[in-house]
Formats: C-alpha cells, structure tokens, sequence
C-alpha cells in the first residue's frame, strides 16, 4: 500500500559498470562521468521520505532508460538497426550520439570498439530498460489506485549552464503535455522562493519516462527535475560536496509541497 502519491525516478545516476561493457569501451570508465547524472541518488536518498522511489544502478552509458527502445536505436552503435531505413525516424538525440545506448562520451566520437549485435543490445533492454520502467508503472498505478491522482518526479542533474544568471534548476513538462500546469507552477514557484534561478523546459523538457508514463488526462502526471550539479557536488563535480545538504532539503520542501498539491486533488475528487 503506498504512503505517497508521489512517485520518484531516478533513472541515470548508476555507476555499475559491468566488465563485458569495460571490455568493449575504447574510453577508460572514468571518462564516461559525464554521461552519469553524478550523485544526484544521493540528493535523492537523503530527501526521501513515504514517497516509492526507483533508482538504477546500470550506468546511462550502458543504457540510457530514458530513451525509447524502438525510436532512440543508434544504427553507428547497433547492428541490428540498418541505416538507411532507421534515418528518417532518428531523433536528435540519435544523430548527437546519445540514444537508447550512448555512442558519445569522454571526447570520443565513438565510445564502442564494434557496433553491438542484436542479442546484446536485446539483453540490455530486457535486464535493464523493461524492468525499470515495469517498476515505475506499478508504481504509479498504486498510487493512482489509492490517491486518485499520482505524480511521478523524474530526478536528473546537469551540467552548469552558460550565462550571466543562469538557471541553476530546469523543470521539465514536456511543454505542458505531462504535467498539469498547477503542478508545474507550483514547483516552478517553491523552488524560486528558495533564492535559485529557475527555467522550464528550456533546455530539459523531458524525455521517454514522462512521455511513456505521464497521462494527465487520467490523473498520472510527470515532471522532471534538473539540478545544476555544482549545488551539490565538489569543485571538480565529482563527489558529493559541501552543498550536498541544502539541496536535499530544498527537494524536500518541493516533494512535500507538491505532496500537498496531489492530496487536495484526492481531497477534492472525494467531495464530488
């Protein structure tokens, strides 16, 4: 029985690097980092409370989870993918290198020493992607079954945006389609009033978990969450840093009001 209506993701800040995948990188792992969404679990860990929350361990550079395993296939890193037939379909994502399995990290314009065989890449979704986004339907179907409304937290970090006041948090509602605009402003508002710039959907509006997962017209609502990494980690934005404490408790103040949100709705639909 669920204890939240929130439900958090936390989908790329897995640092379980397998040997096969070693074996195959012409990279050392500890240039692939940046692909990592580095110790965002942590924020996440400490700001937990009754929420469900699901976290992967597999690194992004084995595979990303929040890629689709049909539409994100790079035919430069999968076999199984023929190119020709595979480029009208390819998103942005793709052709910039870092689809369903990344082909671009640590300043190599290809990562892989041979493209990876149907099977292998089958393994990875079937291990690794289905799994994760099995778990996160459940859920969210058991918060919805028993709150009436659900809202999944997508938790991600980036990189320090360029510009003179750049935003240091981006929200993402894939432009108003996951989310209902009351949830969206609301965290856009609780996150502002903590002294942070703040932008949404611009240049993080969501990818394949909202738009797999989120279904506002049926009470299931998305929102990703971006964290400038240097709130949280060290100088060379690689451990766990001296702000590590005050961003969880500025996403703690987010997840409970938005908590709030979510049981006013159940509170409301109950009266109808």
């Amino acid at each position: 029985m669920p204890r939240s209506p929130l439900v958090i993701s936390v989908p790329h800040a897995g640092r379980d690097y397998p040997a096969e995948m070693q074996a195959l990188l012409t990279v050392p792992i500890a240039r692939l980092t940046g692909l990592e969404d580095r110790f965002v679990d942590a924020v996440a860990s400490g700001a937990l409370g009754d929420e469900a929350m699901i976290v992967a361990h597999r690194p992004r550079g084995w595979i990303d989870l929040n890629r689709s395993p049909v539409r994100d296939r790079d035919p430069q890193v999968d076999a199984g993918i023929e190119p020709r037939a595979f480029s009208a379909m390819a998103s942005d994502k793709v052709r910039s290198g870092i689809g369903l399995i990344p082909r671009r990290a640590g300043g190599a314009e290809n990562m892989w020493r041979r493209k990876l065989t149907t099977a292998e890449v089958a393994v990875r979704i079937a291990q690794d992607h289905a799994p994760y986004h099995a778990a996160l339907a459940v859920a969210l179907a058991a918060a919805h079954a028993r709150f009436g409304t659900a809202l999944l937290v997508d938790l991600h970090s980036m990189p320090p945006l360029p510009g003179a006041t750049p935003a240091r948090i981006v929200l993402g509602d894939r432009y108003g389609h996951s989310c209902g605009a009351r949830f969206t402003d609301l965290a856009a508002r609780v996150l502002r009033d903590t002294g942070l710039p703040l932008a949404v959907n611009h240049p993080y509006a969501g990818g394949h978990i909202l738009n797999a997962h989120a279904r506002p017209r049926a009470g299931i609502h998305g929102l990703q969450v971006e964290i400038d990494r240097s709130l949280y980690l060290d100088a060379a934005l690689d451990r766990p840093g001296p702000g590590l404490d005050a961003t969880i408790r500025r996403v703690r103040t987010l997840l409970d009001a938005l908590t709030d949100a979510v049981l006013g709705d159940t509170r409301r639909i109950a009266a109808e």
